[in-house]
């Protein structure tokens, strides 16, 4: 469900022409252009402070409501429920779909639910399931707090790859070409100290979460361990650790699918992180904003 400029304008109180900014700037996750128009998802928070001024402030707000959901744990299993009641689907729908998947929201709702879709490839299926049992792993590791390593990578791309049964939770062993992307992954050789050398820098990282984990996917990313999968872990990956440290998990939307292939190339081109720590910080801060309203909402 979408809704106009002009109705969020008056839901938020804030003038068309601003909501045309925020939406032109990325800053409000899920909408789209269409023709001359935008299209905002019914459910998109209003961005708090109205401007994100810099990314100073977007990090101040991600930790200042970050302490605000740890004062309400521990949560109820009632209220996990409810806090991740339509996550997994959408975000199942996103990822796959940003990596070809041609099964709608609602037919991706549909195969989760175990029914098939007519019309519809079988690996597209396979994909939808696969993804879903990848999150469902993700998430016991989470209660375990388990470290991230090779063997849990493997393990979750194992899952993710359900229709390539020959390079499920496999280094790949031949090169590789990302079609249109400014960077070229490793050579074969190169994959597993790369791979060390990444889980080894990301564990000593300091780094404000945001940062460490832009670093951690695009770095992941460009080495490209796997024949295929490597968008689906990656990201699966980052929900992995939010989680871990106590954040909800964030859903990539395809309709932002092209400033999210465009911070990879800051980053290889530029050495710019900013594109990629924005994208993240932008979609922490708005599911942030999201559990914070629905704890409230039980709370009332």
């Amino acid at each position: 469900m979408f809704m106009t400029v002009k109705q969020a304008a008056e839901k938020w109180g804030i003038s068309d022409r601003r909501i045309r900014v925020l939406c032109s700037e990325g800053k409000i996750a899920g909408a789209y252009q269409e023709g001359r128009g935008w299209q905002i998802p019914i459910d998109a928070t209003k961005p708090t402070d109205g401007r994100y001024k810099s990314k100073e402030s977007i990090f101040i707000q991600i930790d200042r409501k970050k302490k605000e959901l740890d004062s309400k744990r521990p949560l109820t299993e009632d209220e996990v429920a409810r806090l991740n009641e339509e996550f997994i689907v959408e975000y199942t729908y996103n990822s796959n779909a940003i990596e070809g998947n041609t099964l709608t929201l609602r037919e991706t709702d549909l195969v989760l639910r175990g029914l098939t879709v007519d019309k519809k490839p079988l690996k597209d299926h396979m994909e939808a399931v696969g993804h879903k049992e990848a999150f469902d792993f993700v998430e016991e590791l989470v209660k375990d707090n388990a470290p991230i390593s090779e063997s849990i990578i493997k393990q979750i791309h194992y899952l993710v790859l359900a229709d390539k049964k020959d390079s499920r939770g496999v280094y790949r062993r031949i090169p590789v070409h990302i079609m249109g992307a400014k960077h070229e992954p490793v050579q074969p050789y190169l994959i597993k100290p790369k791979m060390e050398q990444l889980l080894q820098d990301f564990a000593k990282s300091d780094e404000h979460i945001v940062t460490k984990l832009a670093r951690f996917h695009i770095e992941f990313e460009g080495i490209h361990p796997f024949i295929d999968g490597n968008g689906r872990t990656g990201r699966l990956l980052v929900n992995l650790e939010l989680m871990k440290a106590g954040y909800p998990p964030i859903d990539i939307k395809f309709t932002d699918r092209m400033a999210y292939y465009n911070a990879f190339d800051e980053y290889h081109i530029k050495h710019n992180l900013s594109a990629m720590e924005n994208l993240f910080a932008r979609y922490i801060n708005l599911r942030l904003d999201t559990y914070l309203r629905i704890l409230q909402d039980l709370e009332i």
